[in-house]
């Protein structure tokens, strides 16, 4: 296995959607929390009205077989028609620095 990898998904949808989406990310979390490798998926509101999941999982592997989850799924069918721009996924590796409990999440 791989170490471990950060994801940010930068959700932008029509103003008026925001609560349509964000009924439709709760049972998402939820059944993302219980996935293999789930070490963190956490959703933050950004200044521009967004939606940026912050993702922490053990490993590629288990990153990559999330992405065809039935969570996932569920949730791209529910929300893909609230989007105006495709979720912006974005894989991170860590650079350690400073402390191990602070340099990296």
């Amino acid at each position: 296995m791989s170490q471990p990898v950060i994801v940010t998904a930068v959700f932008h949808f029509r103003p008026e959607s925001r609560d349509v989406v964000l009924a439709a990310l709760r049972p998402a979390i939820a059944g993302v929390h219980d996935e293999r490798g789930c070490e963190l998926y956490a959703i933050h509101e950004a200044a521009d009205g967004s939606l940026v999941m912050i993702e922490k999982w053990g490993s590629v592997e288990l990153l990559d077989a999330h992405g065809s989850s039935p969570a996932v799924a569920a949730l791209v069918a529910e929300i893909g028609e609230h989007l105006t721009a495709p979720v912006d996924v974005t894989r991170l590796t860590a650079i350690p620095m400073g402390t191990p409990a602070k340099g990296t999440l």
